[in-house]
Parts: C-alpha cells; structure tokens; sequence
C-alpha cells in the first residue's frame, strides 16, 4: 500500500508570499494543465518541430500534384513527415522529410502509396477534360425555340 502511494505522488514548489488555497489550486492547475499536452507531435508537421524530435532526416521526392494519397497511408502508417513543394519543375515535385527511424514503416507506406496510385491515376480523367468533354454535348444540343406568337390562334 505504501509504494503505490510513493508512486503517485509529485513535487510542486511554489514561490510566494502567503500560501492560499487559491494559490495552491492555481499552481495545480497550472500543473495539471502542461502534464496533458502532448510532448511531441505526430503525422504531418513543419520541418522545424520534427527536427526538434532530435532524430536525424531524411528525405525522398515525390512527382505530381496527388500528395493525399500518400498523406492518407502515410496517416495509416503512423508516420512522422513533412512536406516541402518544389516549383521549379512543371508539374512540381513534393520532397517529403522523415525521421530516420521511420524508415522501415516508410517503405510499406510507400509501397502502398504507389500501388493505388498507379491503380487510380489511369482510370480518372482530370476534371478540367470532363468540363470541356461537357461544354461540347451542350453546344451539340439544340436550344429549345421560344413561341413568340403567344395569343394568336394556330390553324
């Protein structure tokens, strides 16, 4: 009974005056509130706070404009990464920044990204040819013609 008391107990030190009640619920809640935020991010992130996670990066680039895909696996693989756009290609590229340790569950994220992509790419046309593929029905068909003679009778 008496190390499971030890076990939960925590050091607060408090700098002050007169110590109150109010000033005790305070700090405790101060304290509470920092022991609940996350220490470390995780999924997609700014380059600068995943190189706070202290591991050495790496990185891999990407052609296309479809990176929901890979954030999707990516996502399901429980990777942290973070993207950068290059323009100065057409179409541009995405070069992706990992930590080194993700490296094996980057592989399968990877391979899995490839799969349904190479999968779905073919079959979808863009939607500017779909646009365009309907601009063409709507001038083939004609425009219904308006009676102007309404009134008069017909013979």
């Amino acid at each position: 009974m008496h190390e499971q008391v030890n076990e939960k107990t925590v050091a607060l030190s408090i700098k002050g005056a007169k110590l109150t009640g109010r000033l005790l619920a305070k700090a405790m809640r101060a304290f509470l509130k920092r022991a609940r935020e996350p220490t470390a991010k995780h999924g997609r992130q700014s380059v600068k706070s995943l190189t706070k996670h202290g591991a050495s990066l790496t990185n891999i680039e990407i052609p296309g404009d479809d990176i929901g895909t890979f954030k999707r696996t990516a996502r399901k693989y429980n990777i942290d990464f973070a993207l950068k756009r290059d323009d100065s290609e057409t179409p541009p590229k995405w070069i992706i920044f990992f930590k080194a340790k993700d490296n094996v569950a980057l592989e399968a994220a990877f391979k899995e990204y490839s799969k349904v992509a190479l999968k779905y790419k073919p079959q979808k046309p863009s939607m500017l040819q779909r646009l365009a593929k309907f601009k063409e029905l709507a001038k083939s068909v004609a425009a219904p013609v308006k009676n102007r003679n309404r009134g008069e009778r017909e013979l």
